[in-house]
C-alpha cells in the first residue's frame, strides 16, 4: 500500500518538472526566431508601404498585334496563315505565381534569320522590415543596371541601391538576369545578352566588319523618358552560326520591373542587324506596355 501511494507523487512530479522545461525551451525560441518579414511580431521596424501596383497583366495577350507585325515581320505567303496565327499568339513563359511575375516569348524563323521576342513582368514584394516594396524595386532594378554595366546617375535612388548591395549583389543580379526576361531564347547557340562574350561588342565598338556599329546616341544608356526608371543595352555577338543583335530594355514602374529583350539572327555575317532600326522597335514596344497599364 505504501508503495503505491509514492507512484502517483512521482509521476506528478515528473509531469510538473517536464511543463516547466517545456515553458522555458518554447520562450527561448521565440526569443531567438529569426523572422524577417514586415509587421511580424519579433520585427521592431514598422511595416514598409505596400507596393502601388498589386498585378499583372496577360503578357501574350497585352502586346498589340501590329505592334508584333512590326518587330517580327513576315511576308510573302505565310503572312496570313496559320503559322503567322501561332506566331502572333505566342507562348507564356512558365512561372510558379502570376501574381509575382509573368512572362512571353515569340520566335520568327525565315531563311535569312531568326528574330526573337520576350517580355517579363515581375512585381517585386519586399520582406525587409522598413524596405517597401518600391524601394526593394529600385534595388533590384539597380543591380541589373550595375550588371549591364550602365553608366547610372550617382544621384539616383536606384544607383544608391546598387552600391549599397555591393559586390555580391552585382553577382547575383547577373545570375538572376539569365532566367529573367533578359534571358530571351537563344537557341542558335549565342550566348544571352547579359552574359559576356569574347565576340560581342557592344553598340559604337568596332563591328565584325571593323566599321562603327553606330554612334553614342544609340550606346548602352539611361532612358529618361521611360517609367521611373530605364536603360537600354545594346551587344553584337558573332557565333558559329551567324551573328546577331541582342537588345534589352529594363524599365520599372513603382514596385513592378518590366524585360523586354528583343533580338536578330542573320545567318549572313555580312548582313549585320542594325542597332537603330531595333533599339527603335524595343524602344515602342517599351512605350507602348508603360502606357498601357502603368499610365495611370
Amino acid at each position: 500500500m505504501q508503495r503505491r501511494a509514492h507512484a502517483p507523487a512521482a509521476a506528478l512530479a515528473a509531469a510538473l518538472l517536464a511543463a516547466v522545461l517545456s515553458a522555458c525551451g518554447g520562450g527561448a525560441g521565440a526569443d531567438g526566431g529569426d523572422d524577417s518579414k514586415p509587421g511580424h511580431a519579433g520585427s521592431s521596424a514598422p511595416a514598409a508601404q505596400p507596393g502601388k501596383y498589386h498585378s499583372l497583366p496577360e503578357p501574350c495577350g497585352y502586346v498589340n498585334r501590329d505592334t508584333l507585325r512590326r518587330l517580327l515581320p513576315v511576308t510573302g505567303e505565310d503572312e496570313d496563315g496559320r503559322d503567322t496565327a501561332k506566331l502572333y499568339k505566342g507562348q507564356a513563359a512558365i512561372t510558379y505565381d502570376t501574381d509575382r511575375r509573368v512572362g512571353c516569348r515569340w520566335k520568327l524563323e525565315t531563311p535569312q534569320g531568326t528574330r526573337h521576342l520576350a517580355v517579363d513582368f515581375e512585381r517585386v514584394v519586399s520582406y525587409q522590415p522598413g524596405v517597401s516594396d518600391e524601394q526593394r524595386a529600385e534595388q533590384l532594378y539597380g543591380r541589373q543596371a550595375a550588371a549591364a554595366h550602365i553608366p547610372v546617375s550617382p544621384a539616383s535612388p536606384s544607383a544608391s541601391g546598387a552600391s549599397a548591395s555591393g559586390a555580391s549583389g552585382s553577382a547575383a543580379a547577373s545570375a538572376g538576369a539569365s532566367q529573367g526576361a533578359s534571358s530571351g531564347p537563344h537557341p542558335q547557340g549565342g550566348a544571352a545578352s547579359g552574359s559576356p562574350s569574347p565576340s560581342a561588342s557592344r553598340t559604337g565598338a568596332p563591328s565584325a566588319s571593323g566599321s562603327p556599329a553606330g554612334g553614342a546616341s544609340l550606346a548602352p544608356r539611361v532612358l529618361d523618358d521611360l517609367g521611373d526608371d530605364a536603360f537600354i543595352d545594346d551587344k553584337l555577338i558573332n557565333s558559329g552560326s551567324g551573328v546577331h543583335r541582342d537588345i534589352n530594355i529594363v524599365f520599372r514602374a513603382a514596385n513592378v520591373i518590366v524585360t523586354i529583350a528583343y533580338d536578330q539572327w542573320s545567318v549572313d555575317k555580312l548582313h549585320v542587324p542594325a542597332s537603330e532600326d531595333l533599339q527603335g522597335k524595343a524602344q515602342s514596344l517599351a512605350r507602348e506596355l508603360e502606357a498601357g497599364h502603368f499610365g495611370n
